[in-house]
């Protein structure tokens, strides 16, 4: 049990979706179209490689096909399907040609570090059938988006109504600013390595725009860009009242914070910030100091060392 233990939140978070008088068709859809795609382009190779890094290809395919599915079922107002249903296929084209570039360059010949970091921790939990585990976490991810990654895309695209809400409008531009501090983030390191390799300089810290505030501002931005999607899904939400049964009503809403935190949780612990940290400290000697001084995620000022 304890290799699936991990899937029953993303199982019941799809079971809630398939007992909606709302979301149960496309829901149905989606959860058979992203197993089957995770099956194929993350599972098969994961069994023939031993590698997790196939996880990056897979999931934000399944980001795409979500937009796509929201654009063709979805029966709310033209304007929101049209918007929900771009934000998906924008981010998940975005990464997933990124992951499909690195494939076409051998990159995934070699397990990601960050994956490499999970199955040590596996191991120290006992979880020692390391293919089992690289299966159930692959399924997981799929299955986050069968459940709870759709539902701001499903919940929005529901709407009809023709008024604009004041926090689809907030909602929309948290997105548009998470993405383009993302955007900015990549620019920035992108910038910062040429320049370390043109110097001859090698495990230097990239501590240079965003990343002066926070050690990880892609992945700030990346759950920002997420919680503006669920910000722009609550008129919505609040509109499905009285459409679904009092519980089922409720359950969707505690689904759309359980989407916030579980991504914060992945970008942080999972598969994030604390993974890529394990292995910056063994190879950037200046490091240490640099998390002594610049906040892990979220952007702040920087910290002043105590003097000895």
């Amino acid at each position: 049990m304890k290799y699936f233990k991990s899937l029953l939140p993303f199982i019941a978070g799809w079971a809630l979706l398939l007992v909606t008088d709302s979301f149960a068709v496309i829901s149905l859809y989606n959860g058979l179209l992203q197993l089957a795609l995770f099956g194929v382009v993350v599972g098969i190779p994961i069994w023939m490689t031993g590698r997790m890094s196939y996880v990056d290809i897979g999931w934000p395919l399944g980001l795409i096909v979500i937009g796509g599915l929201t654009w063709v079922l979805s029966d709310g107002q033209s304007w929101r399907v049209a918007l929900v249903s771009v934000a998906y296929i924008f981010v998940g084209s975005r990464m997933g040609f990124g992951a499909l570039k690195l494939w076409s360059m051998g990159r995934l010949k070699q397990e990601f570090p960050r994956y490499e970091y999970q199955k040590q921790r596996w191991v120290a939990a006992g979880k020692t059938n390391v293919p089992l585990a690289m299966q159930v976490d692959a399924l997981w991810q799929g299955l986050a988006n069968a459940s709870f990654l759709a539902m701001p895309a499903f919940i929005i695209a529901s709407n009809s109504s023709e008024h604009i809400h004041i926090l689809e409008v907030v909602g929309v531009l948290v997105w548009g600013s998470a993405f383009a501090m993302e955007s900015i983030a990549d620019f920035q390191k992108l910038a910062f390595l040429q320049t370390m390799k043109k110097a001859g300089e090698r495990n230097r810290v990239c501590n240079v725009g965003l990343w002066k505030h926070t050690r990880h501002p892609n992945y700030f931005a990346e759950w920002m860009v997420w919680n503006g999607l669920i910000i722009a899904a609550v008129p919505s939400f609040l509109n499905l009242y009285g459409a679904e049964s009092l519980i089922t009503w409720l359950l969707l809403g505690i689904g759309l914070l359980f989407a916030s935190w579980k991504m914060y949780s992945t970008l942080v612990f999972d598969t994030g910030a604390e993974p890529s940290e394990y292995y910056s400290v063994q190879k950037r000697p200046d490091y240490k100091t640099y998390q002594q001084t610049t906040n892990m995620f979220f952007p702040g000022p920087n910290k002043t060392l105590d003097k000895p």
